[in-house]
C-alpha cells in the first residue's frame, strides 16, 4: 500500500523552548507545512514521565503552543494540538507495549541518560516512552518525522514496532482490506535544517538543552533583548589569538563553530559566510570575537524579538490558544480514530 505522505513531530511542554528547538526543528516544520500534510503536537503525555506541577504544566502547554504559532506554524495549514486530547495515542501505546520487546527498550540510550544512577526509581512511563513515541507517529500512519540526532534511535524503534505489528497480524491486516498486509508504514527520519544540532553557549560539545541547570547555556524564545545580548556576550569562546581561517579549523574549535553556525542559521546564510563575518570583524574590539558577538546579537534580536512579542500577545488570550488546540485535536482525532479502530479489529478487540 502506498501511504499518503504525512509529517508528525512534537515537543514536550517542559521548560522554555529555546534557540536549539527553533533552529533544530521548528524552522524545518514551518518549511514542511508548505509542501506536506503536517501534524505538530505538544506532547504532554510524554511530559508527565517525570513529575510536573499541574498548574505549571497547563501554562507550559499553552506557551509551547504559542511558540509554535509565533514561530510561523499556521494552525489552519497544519494540525496543532496537545497529545492528551487524542485518546488514540495512549490506546495505541498500550498495544505497542505488548508488541515491543524488553530487549529493544533496554538498548535505548536516552532512558539510561535521563534515569541516571537512580534507575530503580524512574517511572515506568519514562522507560516505555519510546513506545508512546511510536504510537504518536503511527496513530496517523505518518511517513516522515523531523527529528534531532538524539531521537533517531527512538524512530528506529518505531520502525521495528511497525514491522513486527505488520508481521504478527499480517493475515488479519489483509482481511481488513490492506492487500499487502501492511497497516503501518516505515516512517522516515528527516534530519535537515539550518542548524540541526545547536550546542550549549557554555560548552560547545554539549547540545543546547532545557534541562541544563545554567540558563546562560541557552537562548530562550522568551528572552528579551538585554538578556540575549548578555548571554551572547558571555558565551564561551577560546583563548586563541586569531580566528579560524577555514571550515576545518573552525570545526576543531567547538564553541566558535557553534556561534558561527547559529549566526549563519539566523542570518539565512552559509557557514562559510558566517566564518567570513568572524574574520572580517576580528579586529573590532579587545577580543577577536567582540565584533562578531555584536553582529550575532543584532541578528538574534532581529529574528527572535518578533517571536517573543507574538508569544506574549498570544499568552494574553489563553482562550484563543485553547480554541486552536481544541480545533487541532478534533482534526487529529478524525485521522487517528479510524486507524485505531482498524488496529482494534486486527488484534481481535470487540467494538460496540
Amino acid at each position: 500500500m502506498a501511504f499518503k505522505e504525512r509529517v508528525f513531530s512534537g515537543m514536550q511542554p517542559t521548560g522554555s523552548l529555546h534557540l536549539g528547538n527553533y533552529l533544530g526543528a521548528m524552522v524545518q516544520w514551518i518549511e514542511m507545512q508548505k509542501t506536506h500534510e503536517c501534524i505538530y503536537c505538544v506532547v504532554d503525555l510524554h511530559a508527565i514521565t517525570v513529575w510536573q506541577d499541574p498548574k505549571e504544566l497547563k501554562n507550559a502547554i499553552r506557551q509551547v503552543t504559542a511558540a509554535y504559532i509565533a514561530s510561523g506554524l499556521d494552525p489552519k495549514k497544519s494540525i496543532v494540538f496537545n497529545q492528551s486530547q487524542v485518546a488514540a495515542h495512549a490506546e495505541l501505546a498500550w498495544v505497542f507495549n505488548c508488541v515491543a520487546r524488553l530487549g529493544w527498550l533496554n538498548r535505548m540510550t536516552q532512558f539510561k541518560e535521563k534515569a541516571g544512577k537512580d534507575r530503580e526509581n524512574a517511572s515506568v512511563g519514562l522507560y516505555a516512552y519510546p513506545n508512546l513515541m511510536a504510537a504518536d507517529i503511527l496513530a496517523y500512519q505518518a511517513t516522515h518525522v523531523p527529528v534531532g540526532e538524539d531521537q533517531k534511535q527512538h524512530l528506529e524503534l518505531a520502525r521495528d514496532i511497525a514491522q513486527k505489528f505488520n508481521n504478527d497480524f499480517r493475515e488479519q491486516i489483509v482481511e481488513a482490506g490492506y492487500e499487502d498486509g501492511i497497516l503501518f508504514p516505515q516512517p522516515e527520519p528527516v534530519i535537515t535544517g539550518p542548524a540541526t544540532r545547536v550546542m550549549s553557549l557554555r560548552d560547545g560539545t554539549k547540545k543546547m538543552s532545557k534541562s541544563e541547570p545554567s540558563d546562560m547555556s541557552r537562548i530562550n524564545l522568551m528572552d528579551d533583548t538585554d538578556v540575549i545580548a548578555d548571554k551572547i556576550k558571555r558565551a564561551k569562546t577560546d583563548m586563541e589569538s586569531a580566528p579560524p581561517s577555514n571550515l576545518d579549523e573552525l570545526k576543531a574549535r567547538p564553541e566558535i563553530d557553534n556561534l558561527v553556525g547559529i549566526y549563519a542559521a539566523l542570518a539565512g546564510t552559509s557557514k562559510e559566510a558566517g566564518l567570513q563575518m568572524l574574520i572580517d570583524t576580528s579586529k573590532e574590539g579587545p577580543s577577536i570575537f567582540t565584533g562578531f558577538k555584536k553582529a550575532l546579537t543584532e541578528v538574534a534580536v532581529e529574528k527572535l524579538g518578533p517571536i517573543r512579542a507574538e508569544i506574549v500577545r498570544l499568552m494574553g488570550d489563553p482562550a484563543e490558544i485553547d480554541r486552536i488546540l481544541a480545533d487541532g485535536s478534533a482534526r487529529a482525532r478524525a485521522i487517528a480514530t479510524p486507524i485505531m479502530n482498524q488496529v482494534k479489529d486486527v488484534v481481535g478487540f470487540v467494538r460496540s
